[in-house]
């Protein structure tokens, strides 16, 4: 009797693996991979399918016994989850990050000149750049930040970039995330991952190290410290236990080396913030807070608020301690501001935007909201005050009964969205039930700015695990992948 083949054996690897017309982050021939993209994919298909699973059930297994998990507050039934890690990895040459890690220190620059400006001399509204009630009339501006004194003019310390690429290879931005972007703690843990879990697989790669992340931040922080200042004492001023991102809190904590605290483990007295420990107070200078602009301090923002600090604020104001990111920032990354962001770029720099936004229509002005109305069936339409990937019509994928909510909406407050074209998002090699399939992704690097940024190596690559799916957002069932980003070009 013939001998049987392991099922790892009779179905290869990438058979049915079809990314169709889908730009491909594995298999559609890239300049500058010195052959890297081969050797990974010789190398998964020397693992097989079976092995594969065993170890991305392994990897998994991993993340439960560390606590990598976050919160879902819409879903009652599952409220801990672990991010779903795809073991495939995303490569990105060393040619591409250049241009990607050129662009988001070009948009970080621009946004914080951009939030200086509206928050002193308004010289952007007053030329007519942007509409002033889009900026003076936006939910997250704050009043309370006008003509306040920032440190470096860096209000944007921590910066998330929403990529994507489309059809055609290139690589456009999404949108910013400047307030309290996430998802760090799993580039790190990621690679950790893979390193534990794929050593064959990693064997000889060169690939620019992530695990730098937590001194540059903890260096960053440092520096924006008030002056005079020699040994600053950094914290990480967190919600507490129930945030949906404390785990990252946490990790971030220890990366940098610092405690983590929340508002009852911190006071203000004579305008100084102290920190509460076992041998008495002792003085904090930066806080890199993870809690939103309304809960900050309840004697300026909302007096009913437990998670703050009293008098937090006025400490900041005199310059006894600095805050990241500063209050106010979410201007920044208010989908509407974002359409402008071209304009916006190209008045404080004097330069085309290195990368390129999705083609996207205000729809608080007349012709953006006629476009979007004629066009419905054909764009994303998104609320300019919400994340997640809450609130969106993707049009083409969209009943009629949704695409007439969509139109009243519109119709009824067009200032709150704006309509984006839909971008074929490319597609990765993903772990599926089904055997490997092609899903599509985006990609978040993460820029940390003191005097000056730097822009952590590859980013959060976050996968929709569902067929078909472009909405990436783990609040969505969205997963994420390691990030390898080559050390230098080749071939």
């Amino acid at each position: 009797m013939a001998e049987r083949k392991p099922a790892a054996e009779a179905t290869p690897l990438f058979a049915g693996y079809a990314p169709g017309p889908y730009f491909c982050e594995l298999t559609a021939p890239r300049e500058g991979d010195g052959g890297a993209l081969g050797v990974v994919r010789a190398r998964l298909a020397a693992i097989g399918i079976e092995a594969l699973r065993a170890r991305a059930a392994a990897a998994e297994g991993d993340l439960i016994d560390l606590g990598v998990t976050f919160t879902v507050y819409s879903d009652a039934a599952a409220i801990d989850r672990i991010l779903p890690f795809d073991c495939i990895p995303r490569i990105i040459t060393a040619g591409e990050w250049d241009r990607i890690e050129r662009g988001v220190k070009q948009r970080v620059a621009a946004l914080n000149l951009f939030l200086h400006d509206i928050y002193h001399e308004r010289k952007i509204l007053a030329d007519g750049v942007l509409p002033r009630d889009l900026v003076l009339g936006n939910a997250n501006y704050r009043p309370e930040m006008e003509h306040f004194p920032v440190r470096f003019g860096t209000y944007v310390h921590i910066c998330g970039t929403d990529i994507v690429r489309g059809r055609d290879g290139d690589f456009m931005v999404l949108e910013d995330n400047a307030r309290t972007p996430s998802g760090v703690s799993y580039v790190v843990e990621n690679r950790h991952l893979m390193n534990r879990t794929f050593p064959d697989l990693m064997a000889g790669m060169k690939l620019r190290p992530v695990d730098d992340y937590g001194r540059r931040l903890h260096a960053a922080m440092a520096e924006i410290a008030p002056a005079g200042v020699d040994d600053p004492q950094v914290v990480l001023l967190s919600p507490g236990i129930y945030n949906s991102a404390y785990f990252e809190h946490v990790f971030l904590a220890r990366e940098m080396g610092v405690p983590l605290v929340e508002g009852a483990d911190l006071a203000v007295e004579q305008d100084h913030v102290w920190m509460r420990t076992t041998a008495g107070l002792r003085p904090v200078h930066t806080i890199y807070r993870r809690i939103g602009d309304d809960f900050l301090d309840p004697t300026v923002f909302r007096p009913e608020s437990l998670l703050g600090v009293p008098g937090l604020i006025g400490a900041w104001r005199r310059g006894n301690v600095t805050l990241a990111n500063a209050v106010g920032t979410g201007v920044a990354d208010d989908k509407a501001v974002y359409a402008y962001m071209p304009r916006i770029i190209r008045y404080y720099l004097g330069e085309e935007a290195i990368l390129a936004n999705v083609p996207t229509h205000t729809c608080r002005e007349r012709g953006g909201l006629d476009y979007t109305l004629a066009h419905l069936a054909q764009l994303v339409v998104k609320p300019v005050g919400e994340s997640g990937g809450y609130g969106i019509t993707i049009g083409p994928r969209a009943s009629r009964a949704e695409l007439e909510r969509a139109r009243a909406a519109l119709l009824a407050e067009p200032a709150k969205w704006i309509s984006q074209e839909v971008i074929d998002l490319s597609v990765a090699p993903t772990l599926t039930e089904s055997g490997v399939r092609p899903r599509h992704l985006d990609l978040r690097p993460f820029a940390v700015t003191g005097r000056e940024s730097w822009v952590l190596p590859g980013g959060l690559s976050r996968v929709a695990m569902k067929e078909g799916s472009l909405i990436v957002n783990s609040s969505q069932g969205g997963g994420s992948k390691d990030t390898w980003v080559l050390a230098a070009e080749a071939g």
